[in-house]
């Protein structure tokens, strides 16, 4: 299944805030992203029926495998890009914004030429 640039935020943001703070509820998706939590409830929603995610009794959200595989590739290739931006001037944060649009719509082999001019494995 291909996943649209939006549900790919999600998951990336998941991955993030589990690694930032151990839990990820809703509320802190919405905060993380700017949206409403309806937009989150929404997302959330169709990631669970895709099994991207999964939930807890306790409301926590969880990336499932294939969730993981997923947004650990889209955060490499943020970092990477980010890394790349700063690398040829570009100020951090600029290079942060710029990468998050970017990272959706790169190929993998120009991704991977990136990584290895950086020398990054």
């Amino acid at each position: 299944m291909e996943l649209h640039e939006s549900a790919e935020d999600y998951l990336e943001a998941i991955h993030i805030l589990k690694e930032k703070q151990g839990y990820v509820r809703s509320v802190d998706i919405a905060s993380f992203l700017g949206v409403s939590k309806p937009s989150v409830s929404y997302a959330t929603r169709k990631l669970k029926d895709s099994n991207y995610i999964e939930m807890d009794a306790n409301g926590m959200i969880l990336l499932t495998d294939e969730g993981k595989k997923i947004a650990s590739h889209v955060f490499s290739k943020h970092k990477v890009l980010t890394t790349f931006f700063t690398s040829i001037g570009v100020k951090e944060k600029q290079a942060a914004k710029d990468a998050c649009k970017i990272e959706h719509d790169l190929s993998d082999e120009t991704f991977f030429a990136i990584k290895k001019f950086l020398k990054i494995k």
